[in-house]
């Protein structure tokens, strides 16, 4: 097909709610009514209106996102002649700082060492934004807390020369029961985003929990594993549940082994320092267009407007819905108390993922490790009966042991995954292999 040749003046003309147009790495987009279903939130596309977006896109897309969302249908045509980028900080678009800075992965011990590495890499909008909870982030801080207040009871003379990590999950073999927990936006982290932990996971004899909101469509995520790799696969419900079905019917042409479906985010969560961050670069972009001061409201930012595509009005009823809708296992992530688990158990569930997201909820969320307590003293029969999910401040292989002891299956790691994808593919097998010499058994 033939696609008509666009001047930027041509570009320029089309910069309205009614009437959006956007270049993206030399193409033009009709957005027109797209502002309000992007999941990053409205702002950022309506600031891009009329405008080259390739340098915000780039920052956080992989580039064949664009085409596989709005297909040929959206598209208008190709732009000429030199290509103004959109006004942005450069922290906003380049995910890490020189490469100067990226210890060796032979220094690199613990996930402690791949956090510190990735401060000193990640650009300050990508560090805040992977390394940032709710409100005081006394959740996110508890969760890993909470692991030092349970202590083992070692058994002696036994014989552990050889021990078996895999694990088996809906029917599907793996050689650590140790997974990604799903996250937004991986390519913040490194330009291979969700592909190096796709190739990662994979590497380490796991496999990847394909999040929704990716930088890579959900198609080149599962092209990058290998034949006939098993995945999982997270989704959000949307307001409009007619666009979750459509979502859902691509997904399940991909043929995950299970969908993953978050429920604790009704209300999107106020993450300070991001939120601070975006004001203050919103106030300087202003104030360098006005010449002069800007009194930009607080709250005026991309952050929260996000949550728009997410459904608030989530229930039970909806876990069945989707369970209906795929014919596929079904886990409930985001389970913070025993009941909701029982509930779960109850209605029929495949599964539950333990979570308070990672303290980027509902600060002061109990820590997760208490919750799967919780679960094991009043309902143990949920992990004989479904398979059981947990996240939140885990970082050592004794966090992830603790874990499996009271009857977890898949242990998942968030920000941990982030911080080694900053090194690619690599770090993230790293990660997942760091040993003591000698030892057979992972240290993290």
């Amino acid at each position: 097909m033939d696609f008509e040749t666009l001047s930027l003046t041509e570009l320029a003309a089309h910069n309205h709610p009614n009437d959006a147009w956007i270049a993206v790495n030399g193409v033009v987009w009709d957005v027109t009514g797209f502002a309000d279903l992007h999941p990053g939130g409205a702002g950022v596309i309506e600031e891009t209106f009329g405008k080259d977006a390739s340098q915000v896109y780039n920052g956080v897309h992989g580039p064949g996102l664009i085409g596989r969302h709005f297909g040929v249908e959206k598209k208008v045509g190709k732009l000429t002649g030199v290509i103004p980028s959109v006004d942005n900080d450069d922290s906003n678009t380049n995910s890490t700082r020189e490469e100067t800075s990226k210890p060796p992965l032979t220094s690199i011990l613990s996930m402690r060492d791949f956090e510190q590495a990735a401060q000193q890499r990640l650009s300050k909008k990508s560090w805040l934004y992977i390394s940032g909870a709710s409100n005081d982030c006394h959740a996110a801080a508890a969760n890993h807390e909470w692991f030092q207040r349970i202590f083992f009871k070692p058994r002696v003379l036994l014989d552990v020369a050889e021990c078996d990590t895999n694990i088996s999950i809906f029917g599907e073999k793996f050689d650590l029961p140790i997974f990604n927990a799903p996250a937004s936006l991986v390519k913040l982290a490194h330009p291979d985003g969700e592909l190096a932990i796709a190739r990662g996971m994979a590497g380490s004899g796991s496999t990847i929990i394909v999040p929704m909101f990716s930088s890579f469509s959900a198609g080149e995520i599962v092209e990058s594993l290998p034949q006939n790799q098993p995945f999982f696969f997270q989704i959000y419900v949307n307001p409009d549940r007619a666009i979750t079905a459509k979502a859902l019917t691509g997904i399940c042409a991909l043929k995950p082994k299970a969908i993953i479906v978050t429920v604790d985010l009704p209300a999107f969560p106020k993450r300070e320092e991001y939120e601070r961050y975006e004001i203050q670069t919103a106030r300087h972009a202003a104030e360098s267009m006005l010449g002069g001061k800007s009194e930009k409201a607080p709250g005026e930012n991309n952050s929260r407007s996000a949550g728009r595509s997410i459904a608030s009005d989530l229930t039970w009823k909806d876990i069945t819905w989707v369970r209906r809708l795929t014919n596929l296992p079904v886990v409930v992530k985001g389970i913070q108390n025993a009941q909701d688990a029982k509930t779960a158990l109850d209605l029929g569930c495949d599964g539950i993922y333990v979570s308070n997201h990672g303290g980027s909820a509902l600060d002061t969320a109990q820590p997760t490790i208490m919750t799967l307590l919780e679960i094991r003293v009043k309902y143990p029969e949920v992990f004989d009966r479904m398979e059981v999910f947990i996240d939140g401040g885990i970082r050592r292989g004794t966090d992830v042991l603790k874990c499996i002891c009271l009857g977890a299956k898949g242990v998942c790691l968030g920000r941990p995954t982030l911080f080694a994808a900053t090194y690619g593919a690599v770090g993230v097998q790293h990660a997942m292999q760091c040993k003591y010499p000698g030892s057979n058994f992972n240290s993290f």
